[in-house]
C-alpha cells in the first residue's frame, strides 16, 4: 500500500462515527465491564445486535463463559464514563470502576445507574478474526431511562486507530 492510500485509509476509517458503551458481564459473582465503541443492530426477528470485543479482554472472557451481557449506552456528556472503562474493573461493593451499578434482572452482569438505556441479552456467535471478535448477541431485553444523544469517540477527542 502507498502512502498516499494509508493516509486516506486512516483518515477515512477515523471519519466513521462511533458510539460508546460499556460491556458488562458476570460470571459465578466475578463482574467485568469495558467500553466498546462498535455496535450495531444486525436483525429485527430475532432481534440481534454485533459488538466489537477486545479479545485480550477480561469482559471477552467472562462472556465467553457467562454467555450474558448487558450493555449501557452512554450519553453525551458522559466522557468521564467512557474513560473509566478503558482499564481493568475493580469492583468495590456496588461501584464499578468508580461507578454505581446495578444488576441485570436477567444477566446479573452490572449495568452502570447513571446511564440512559441499557440493553440485556445472551451470546449467539460471533466472527473470530483479528484483535477483536464480533459477537453477535440476542436482545432479551431494553430499559430506555430517558431520551438521550449518544456519546461518541469525537466528542471525547479521541479516535479509534485505523
Amino acid at each position: 500500500m502507498d502512502e498516499q492510500t494509508a493516509a486516506a485509509k486512516k483518515t477515512i476509517l477515523r471519519t466513521i462515527p462511533y458510539g460508546l458503551y460499556v460491556l458488562g458481564v458476570n460470571h459465578a459473582g466475578e463482574d467485568s465491564a469495558a467500553c466498546i465503541n462498535w455496535v450495531t443492530q444486525t436483525s429485527f426477528d430475532p432481534p440481534l445486535i454485533v459488538m466489537g470485543v477486545k479479545k485480550d479482554s477480561g469482559a471477552y472472557a467472562l462472556l465467553k463463559k457467562s454467555g450474558k451481557f448487558a450493555l449501557s449506552f452512554l450519553e453525551s456528556g458522559q466522557k468521564d464514563l467512557a474513560f473509566a472503562f478503558f482499564k481493568p474493573t475493580t469492583v468495590e461493593g456496588n461501584h464499578i470502576n468508580g461507578h454505581e451499578f446495578e444488576r441485570g434482572a436477567i444477566s446479573s452482569a452490572p449495568v452502570l445507574s447513571s446511564t440512559p438505556a441499557f440493553i440485556e441479552g445472551t451470546y449467539v456467535g460471533e466472527v473470530d478474526m483479528g484483535d477483536h471478535s464480533c459477537v453477535v448477541g440476542q436482545v432479551a431485553d431494553a430499559v430506555l431511562k430517558r431520551d438521550y444523544q449518544i456519546l461518541t469517540l469525537k466528542e471525547c477527542g479521541v479516535n479509534y486507530g485505523g
